[in-house]
């Protein structure tokens, strides 16, 4: 790994208090999860007498998997509700990850309640798989609705998956992604009129109703509400865009008291430039400084149409911002010594906690991965950073041939002799993001003091 070492000074601080590791609630959540799923297995179990023969046992499978997967359904929607406790605690990155994953598992519970259903009730009518979808979908109650839902799901589930998502625009992904509240709500009334566990059971139906209407409150609050207030009291707007390296750009925002939202470096929002051709777009970019009195910062790289007009957006242009999000603070810190290891367009975030995040001298590092010299953005702020901090800052750059410098375990321990002993934070593109973890984990930094978050949608 070939380094240029960027300036550092000796200059005294005072010596910051050895930072405790934070207590994180993913463990609870989880738990609350599968102690969720328990109930509803649970609900099964003592609405019903007895499963006899073939026909019993097809319909019992395929009643837990209908129950599971309405649980399921107001689940996934609680993970993306955007709850303050599960975006910084736990991290957006890692709630989007189970989301995904808890995707996965309710479509395949919905594939195996209908077909479990159908051929239980083929198997008990002794009527062709056939005839008993049509009877059970066209005269069953509230049944035609629930079979429009999962269909919309379905659909949702094809356009997610990898191979087809690289083909589709982010707004394709992310509209048809809204639509599964079109598609939980039409399927909720046959869960209460067609499922035997609720028909009688008035506890059942009440307790799924204060859950799905739980969830509902949760997104109407932090998706709906919360966001129209934070943009009406803070009412951000550009002030002007800064040319930083080639295709990237940094977008300063001024408006009224935006540090009353409290937000910390390393985290990000949600933006959305009320400007034509841009306004139907929320993307995630992180604060790229520290937030000051009445500014805020963000650096994009032109990556695509959208990020690459965000580089010709006019003064006074109006932002739609949500957040703050993110749990990449210094809040996850648990060692005096850190490492702040980015690269490209990835320095965003990690040049915030370089200007912020306590040390004393010579125990804060920053070592910068990009192609070329000319794409080291904010290289003269870092540089202006370190100098002022008594930090080290150093740069991976390609070879004049244009020969790749990769981060290896051996280079780290060049580096830094004693990174075993650091906290890590990672940002950068997530093939360099992968290969740098590796390193690290190889070059004896425990996964617990890794810390990443990444975006990739």
């Amino acid at each position: 790994m070939a380094t240029t070492r960027g300036g550092t000074a000796a200059r005294q601080h005072a010596a910051p208090p050895t930072p405790r590791a934070p207590r994180t609630p993913a463990g609870p959540v989880l738990a609350l999860i599968f102690g969720g799923a328990a109930v509803v297995l649970a609900l099964w179990w003592t609405s019903t007498a007895s499963v006899v023969g073939p026909a019993d046992w097809l319909i019992g499978a395929g009643r837990m998997a209908g129950l599971l997967t309405g649980y399921g359904c107001a689940v996934l929607v609680a993970l993306m509700a955007r709850v303050p406790a599960l975006e910084r605690g736990i991290g957006s990155d890692r709630v989007a990850r189970w989301h995904a994953m808890g995707g996965r598992y309710v479509l395949s519970l919905l594939t195996a309640h209908v077909v479990l259903i159908l051929w239980g009730y083929s198997v008990q009518d002794r009527a062709s798989l056939v005839h008993e979808t049509k009877t059970i979908v066209l005269t069953y109650p509230e049944m035609l609705k629930g079979t429009i839902g999962s269909l919309i799901l379905l659909v949702v589930a094809i356009v997610s998956a990898r191979t087809v998502r690289r083909k589709v625009s982010y707004e394709t992904w992310y509209y048809l992604h809204v639509l599964t509240y079109a598609a939980i709500f039409l399927a909720f009334g046959h869960q209460l009129a067609d499922g035997a566990d609720f028909i009688g059971n008035t506890t059942a139906q009440y307790a799924w109703y204060a859950m799905y209407l739980g969830v509902a409150a949760l997104v109407l609050w932090f998706r709906v509400l919360v966001p129209v207030r934070l943009n009406m009291r803070h009412r951000l707007r550009v002030e002007a865009v800064v040319r930083e390296a080639p295709g990237v750009y940094s977008i300063l925002m001024r408006g009224r008291r935006p540090e009353q939202l409290a937000a910390e470096s390393g985290q990000f929002f949600r933006w959305r430039f009320l400007e034509s051709g841009l306004w139907w777009t929320s993307s995630p970019y992180s604060l790229s400084a520290a937030p000051r009195p009445g500014l805020l910062r963000i650096t994009v790289k032109a990556n695509g149409n959208h990020s690459a007009a965000l580089g010709m957006l006019r003064p006074g242009t109006r932002v739609w911002a949500e957040g703050p999000y993110g749990a990449l603070t210094a809040a996850r810190r648990t060692r005096p010594k850190v490492l702040l290891l980015a690269g490209g367009v990835g320095v965003t975030p990690l040049r915030a906690l370089f200007e912020t995040l306590p040390a004393r001298p010579g125990d804060l590092t920053l070592l910068y991965r990009a192609r070329t010299s000319e794409d080291l953005a904010l290289r003269g702020e870092l540089e202006s950073i370190a100098a002022a901090r008594g930090a080290r800052l150093y740069y991976a750059v390609n070879a004049p041939d244009g020969a790749r410098s990769p981060i290896t375990a051996a280079g780290l321990r060049e580096v830094l002799p004693d990174i075993d002993r650091h906290d890590v934070y990672l940002c950068g593109p997530p093939g360099m993001a992968e290969s740098s973890y590796d390193a690290l984990r190889a070059a004896g930094v425990p996964a617990s003091r890794i810390h990443h978050e990444s975006f990739e949608l």
